[in-house]
């Protein structure tokens, strides 16, 4: 189906409270990145937290419930479903700024140089 651009705009302004967030169009979905961390995918218009151990306690402790996992497509890995959550933008902000500390640096890109060897 595909993520609408109306839904992903909506879906990123929501997380704006973490800090500086951006997406990026990718084969019909969006990539979500707080900073340079990927955090997010908006996929069939549905939201999809990496998930974290610091991440799934906020969900746990905010919402008094497990937190839902989910691949965001198929063959990926379980992604925390946010679901009906997406309106609260202050549950957003502190699920991000938790997970974000655990989350990788992206791996530097090689060069693309052509002709040099």
């Amino acid at each position: 189906m595909g993520t609408t651009q109306d839904y992903a705009l909506f879906a990123v302004g929501q997380m704006e409270g973490a800090g500086p967030v951006t997406s990026r169009k990718m084969m019909g979905e969006y990539v979500v990145y707080l900073e340079e961390k990927v955090v997010a995918l908006v996929c069939d218009n549905n939201l999809f937290i990496k998930p974290t151990e610091a991440g799934r306690k906020v969900i746990e402790r905010l919402t008094a419930s497990p937190a839902a996992v989910a691949p965001p497509f198929p063959g990926a890995k379980g992604w925390f479903v946010i679901g009906d959550k997406i309106e609260d933008r202050d549950f957003l902000t502190e699920l991000l700024r938790a997970g974000y500390k655990e989350l990788p640096l992206p791996k530097p890109r090689k060069s693309r140089s052509k002709g040099k060897k």
